[in-house]
């Protein structure tokens, strides 16, 4: 039997469908398979809109103003999904710990991954490590995207080496421009 933590992989398809939703079901269903999610989903009343909400309640955790705050969130998060530890064996994965229901919907299992994923990312690599892309604190620029630092020194700030590019230029021009 190995422990799935569902750390790293649950917020790191947090952060992909925050920073590019997928236009539909299959597209989220596609990302989840992507991100190492190989089991079935229940299908439920319109999961394109209610996934779209899961993101956002996760959105609230990221911008959320301070730890303890984050905190708060993350943990109504946790008890409003009702995830509790399963043990379950699929797709010849071998024995492993699951945070939800077989037959919960796309929306319901999502909302519980990413709740406990996040914790659990928050709680091991530190409570920083979860933001908004710091090009996008310049004014006029348009970058929203979130970052999850999984660095191993804790540093990273920038969704994409275009936006530590452009912020760099930035910096260079307010220098020189003195």
């Amino acid at each position: 039997m190995h422990l799935n933590p569902y750390g790293e992989y649950a917020v790191l398809l947090a952060q992909s469908l925050a920073n590019d939703f997928p236009l539909n079901r299959e597209g989220i269903l596609q990302r989840t398979r992507d991100f190492g999610m190989t089991m079935e989903f229940a299908v439920g009343a319109d999961d394109h809109t209610r996934v779209r909400g899961v993101v956002d309640d996760w959105l609230a955790v990221v911008d959320a103003p301070g730890h303890q705050a984050r905190a708060a969130l993350l943990n109504a998060q946790m008890a409003a999904a009702s995830a509790y530890p399963r043990l379950t064996e699929h797709d010849d994965e071998g024995w492993h710990l699951h945070y939800r229901d077989e037959s919960q919907t796309l929306a319901h299992v999502l909302h519980a991954v990413f709740s406990v994923g996040t914790a659990l990312h928050l709680t091991t690599r530190g409570m920083h490590r979860l933001a908004r892309c710091a090009a996008g604190q310049a004014p006029g620029d348009p970058c929203r995207n979130v970052v999850v630092d999984v660095t191993r020194n804790g540093r990273q700030q920038y969704c994409s080496v275009r936006c530590n590019n452009r912020a760099a230029v930035r910096r260079y021009r307010e220098r020189t421009s003195r």
